[in-house]
This record gives C-alpha cells, sequence and structure tokens, in this order.
C-alpha cells in the first residue's frame, strides 16, 4: 500500500467516525431532523454547520495550493450543466433520503453494523445502481 492508500483509509475512518457520532447513521435522528412539522429534532443542523464550515475552510486553503501533495494536478469537476437527469437523480437521491432516513455514506457506515435494515438499504442502493446504469446504457444507444 502506498501512503495516499492509508491516507484514504484513515480520512474514510475519521469520516465514518464522524457519521456514527454525529448520529447520521440512525435513521430517526434523520427523519426526526426532516419532519418539520411533527417532532421535530434539529440536532443534525449542527452536524450539517460544521461539515459545511470545515469544508468552507479547507477547499480554499487546499485549492489555493499549486498542486496536491500526492498527485501532479488537482481534479475538480468542470461540468456545471443542471440539466434533466441532474433534477431527476436529485429528486430520486432526496426522496429515498427522506424515506429511509439514510443516504449512501452513513448506510455504508451502518451496513458494519450487518443490521437488517442497514443490510436491506445496501442491496437496495446496489439494485438501484445497477438498474440505473442498464437504464443509461441502453438511453445512450437509442440516443447514438
Amino acid at each position: 500500500m502506498t501512503k495516499l492508500d492509508y491516507l484514504s483509509a484513515f480520512a474514510g475512518l475519521i469520516f465514518a467516525l464522524g457519521l456514527g457520532l454525529g448520529g447520521m447513521t440512525r435513521a430517526d435522528v434523520v427523519l426526526g431532523f426532516l419532519d418539520v412539522t411533527g417532532d421535530w429534532n434539529p440536532s443534525l443542523i449542527f452536524v450539517m454547520a460544521g461539515a459545511v464550515l470545515f469544508n468552507f475552510v479547507t477547499f480554499r486553503l487546499i485549492l489555493n495550493r499549486p498542486t496536491p501533495f500526492w498527485r501532479s494536478k488537482f481534479q475538480v469537476p468542470t461540468n456545471n450543466q443542471i440539466d434533466k437527469r441532474l433534477i431527476i437523480g436529485s429528486a430520486i437521491f432526496g426522496i429515498g433520503w427522506g424515506l429511509a432516513g439514510v443516504c449512501p455514506g452513513p448506510g455504508i457506515v451502518a451496513f458494519s453494523s450487518l443490521s437488517l435494515p442497514a443490510v436491506v438499504y445496501i442491496v437496495g442502493l446496489f439494485a438501484g445502481v445497477w438498474l440505473f446504469r442498464g437504464w443509461d446504457a441502453r438511453s445512450q444507444r437509442n440516443q447514438g
């Protein structure tokens, strides 16, 4: 393993710990946050605010460097199109998050518990990815 592999594993571990400690892997906490008209639980505002603040500061510091530490150049997305595919994908993601109370990062962390809801979530996540890839490949062939 390279230094970058160890650094990536360490960053993933820190991210997983943050998700777990912040309650992001508990569907009841997330659904309580989304239930603004009922028994609203505002605690995730602090988790999200901390993440946004941390990223706001560190992205500026990192992107002011001429190059990353272990790569020759930064790989920053350049696509800024808001198209039908983005809107539909965002809607599906939001609906899934609202129904399950879990999004992919916390879902993968919760999967480590091997609880039935976490396993069902991950199976559904991968089934959705597989179905989308098939649909996308078919629509690309029909357009080309």
